[in-house]
């Protein structure tokens, strides 16, 4: 045991042994004093070694021969100790009443006595069951947080060279039609990529860093795109200092700049973004291209939505509408 629980069950056996003397009937001297701690003594050690020897049998071991052998060996070892101590100390253990003149005889005083080590054994082996309850309880919880932090980091592993794979492409083709964007947009991509490989890999980042890296994100894109890219960005927040996790919104921005209409001065691409009394607000429209008709399945929103849940659960709010011409996302997110 830790010392912080030896400290506890000490404390508890000198307070109940305490009870006991205090409301004792007998004269105090030392020959009775003795004898109380000595069967105090006796009775710890029953519940001790019912709670470390014996009662493992039942709880770990599942040895219920063993288990019951040893506590009737224990029960009635006990029970006889008690006894044979008793009757070398007749006169001071075995008086009872309220004037002490009456004495038990050996059977009375044998019954009381297994009745008593079977209390103690019993309530060993009913500390080991709550003991082994809260130990499993606390291993559930270590296992259940283990695995969600390896899968959260998991996760979050995937979007780097998703997104990576997304940015090089875009770069590519900028470089392939020799565009003077293209050093711009390679800077650009340095300063994403140092935000997502350095900064972001607490499980919380400061909310401004994380709007930053959606603004870096907005503008690589922007020096993609030949034509003038047509987006209202609409970014209100009442306090900064809130944190986030990271890279939260990278799949929504992804969505609408790889699906979505760009150059639509009429149907621009909107961008909200809204924190207030600790809610998070991020809502992303555009109207659909009818060019791009790529169907290969991404992880994107499959991973933001796992990485949701475990990183937000049952704090999150998450909308998605989708028609002919125009689909919508929106994440409320209780910080």
């Amino acid at each position: 045991m830790k010392r912080r629980h030896i400290i506890y069950h000490v404390f508890v056996w000198l307070l109940i042994s305490s009870l006991l003397i205090l409301t004792s009937k007998q004269d105090l001297d030392i020959r009775h004093l003795s004898m109380y701690i000595f069967f105090t003594l006796i009775n710890i050690s029953i519940f001790y070694g019912t709670y470390f020897f014996l009662a493992p049998y039942f709880t770990d071991k599942r040895n219920y021969l063993k288990g019951t052998i040893g506590f009737f060996a224990g029960l009635l070892s006990f029970s006889f100790l008690k006894l044979a101590i008793a009757l070398l100390n007749r006169d001071i253990v075995m008086r009872y009443g309220d004037r002490m003149e009456k004495m038990l005889t050996s059977g009375e005083y044998l019954s009381s006595s297994i009745a008593i080590t079977f209390f103690f054994i019993l309530l060993g082996y009913a500390f080991r069951l709550i003991t082994n309850s809260y130990q499993m309880e606390q291993t559930r919880k270590t296992l259940e947080t283990e695995k969600l932090n390896a899968e959260l980091a998991f996760l979050k592993s995937q979007i780097n060279p998703h997104f990576l794979f997304n940015s090089l492409n875009n770069i590519y083709s900028l470089a392939y039609q020799k565009s003077d964007k293209a050093p711009e947009a390679i800077l650009k991509l340095s300063e994403i990529m140092r935000y997502m490989l350095y900064e972001s890999n607490d499980d919380k980042v400061s909310l401004e860093d994380e709007i930053n890296y959606l603004e870096n994100y907005i503008a690589l894109q922007r020096l993609r795109v030949k034509e003038h890219v047509y987006l209202e960005l609409s970014i209100t927040i009442d306090n900064y200092e809130h944190r986030v996790m990271p890279l939260m919104v990278i799949s929504f921005l992804e969505n609408v700049f790889k699906h979505g209409v760009t150059t639509d001065k009429d149907h621009p691409i909107r961008i909200t973004v809204e924190v207030e009394n600790g809610r998070l607000y991020f809502k992303a429209q555009n109207k659909k291209s009818r060019l791009n008709k790529d169907k290969t399945g991404g992880i994107g929103l499959t991973n933001l939505k796992r990485r949701l849940e475990l990183g937000y659960p049952d704090r999150h709010t998450f909308i998605v509408k989708d028609n002919d011409d125009y689909y919508s996302s929106e994440l409320f997110v209780y910080l």
